[in-house]
């Protein structure tokens, strides 16, 4: 699923909503996960699963065109968990 068909599913199951309301509400979710992860904080969904940063340190990489060694750099990477209630669905049958 794409964040235009997690819109138009929550349009159609809230026909309450306008769509520019539902975007914006999308939007700010999504915002509000990467804001707290750029921080480095920790970010749980009870019943879904925890977004977090995990650090990848600093290796020698091989460029597999040529062959020859890279230095990487340390890069920060986000890290999704899932959670019990996810795990169990994706497991029921």
């Amino acid at each position: 699923m794409i964040k235009s068909e997690l819109i138009a599913k929550m349009v159609e199951n809230n026909p309450h909503l306008y769509q520019r309301d539902v975007e914006r509400i999308v939007g700010t979710i999504f915002d509000e996960i990467s804001t707290a992860l750029a921080k480095g904080d920790r970010v749980e969904l009870r019943g879904f699963g925890a977004f977090s940063v995990k650090c990848r340190p600093a290796r020698t990489g091989r460029n597999p065109r040529t062959g020859e060694t890279v230095e990487v750099e340390e890069k920060f990477v986000p890290y999704f968990k899932t959670g019990k209630d996810l795990r169990q669905k994706l497991n029921k049958g």
